[in-house]
């Protein structure tokens, strides 16, 4: 009996399943990455944060940032979000009380794992957007340009640190009155001193841009802006600022810890899916070497979190 060409077409379940565990592996890469590049930030205790600086302008400044996100960050977590509802939707847990309708088996380490696989789903999707809008939406710096001159623009809340801070790695702090001022500065000097050439309305235009992006977000009080000539600093202030907030301590902590559990024991059943570890030793092996990677980067995770504002640049 001949076997014809259509019984020989790979299932899409499988090439999904498989493009799921592909971009899983990404990801956990991708994880390493940013938490150690956020780490910069806390562990480099004394330096003011400069190799988070420099490594966030280093990103920043990529040709074509918008579309290198989309493709390497945006389309593997929304393949991996789609096919992750799948195995949501048909998922049996074995791990917790059962009614004796299904097998109760709470014993098995890897019954456990599957468990909260599933589990630090659900709390990675609510993560992930919550993140997503908090750093890249509401809070996500501003950027204004006068003559050769660029400013980047973020609203932070004040503290007594922050005003020894700033000037140390570069950047002004403005509250409502400072912003009062030069905008009361800028009206008189419009007012005062003509335009002669498009040189001068060019520089007029760029300068109201600027006050604009000082303006642009009102603020509250106890709240300032704070403005440098480089994007890294800026976010700098940023995470400084996210991370003095007791709430965002809780919620991110919670995040990371689920973002980590979730990357490295994909990753190791991925290795399964895969046929690199086949056997119980080199099982085994994995699992030892992929604890590992969760212990140590949860662990810079959790310094980003509980370090950059509480030690390293509180003063």
């Amino acid at each position: 009996m001949t076997t014809s060409p259509s019984d020989k077409t790979v299932p899409s379940a499988f090439i999904w399943r498989r493009l799921h565990s592909l971009t899983g592996v990404w990801l956990a890469v991708y994880l390493i990455i940013h938490l150690f590049t956020n780490s910069q930030a806390a562990l480099w205790i004394g330096s003011d944060g400069t190799g988070f600086i420099h490594a966030v302008n280093g990103i920043h400044e990529l040709p074509y940032l918008f579309a290198i996100e989309l493709a390497i960050l945006g389309v593997p977590i929304l393949i991996h979000l789609l096919w992750g509802i799948q195995y949501l939707r048909g998922a049996t847990y074995s791990s917790f009380g059962q009614k004796g309708f299904t097998p109760y088996l709470p014993e098995y380490p890897r019954n456990r794992a599957y468990t909260w696989q599933r589990i630090t789903s659900y709390l990675l999707m609510i993560g992930i957007v919550a993140h997503v809008i908090h750093m890249r939406v509401i809070e996500y710096p501003l950027h204004a340009q006068v003559e050769s001159l660029h400013f980047y623009t973020v609203r932070i809340t004040a503290d007594e640190g922050l005003y020894t801070l700033a000037p140390r790695i570069g950047a002004t702090i403005y509250d409502q009155s400072k912003i009062d001022m030069m905008k009361k500065e800028l009206q008189k000097a419009a007012a005062e001193v003509p335009i002669k050439n498009p040189i001068d309305i060019q520089i007029r235009q760029q300068s109201k841009k600027w006050l604009t992006a000082l303006e642009k977000r009102p603020l509250k009080a106890n709240e300032v802006i704070a403005e440098a000539n480089n994007f890294g600093t800026v976010e700098l202030l940023m995470v400084r600022d996210t991370f003095k907030m007791p709430l965002m301590l809780v919620l991110y902590t919670l995040f990371v810890l689920s973002a980590c559990f979730h990357a490295f024991n994909g990753l190791w059943t991925a290795m399964i899916s895969w046929g690199i570890t086949l056997t119980p030793r080199s099982q085994w092996l994995m699992r030892r070497l992929t604890n590992g990677l969760m212990f140590i980067v949860a662990a810079l995770g959790l310094a980003v979190i509980w370090l950059t504002y509480w030690v390293n640049l509180k003063y």
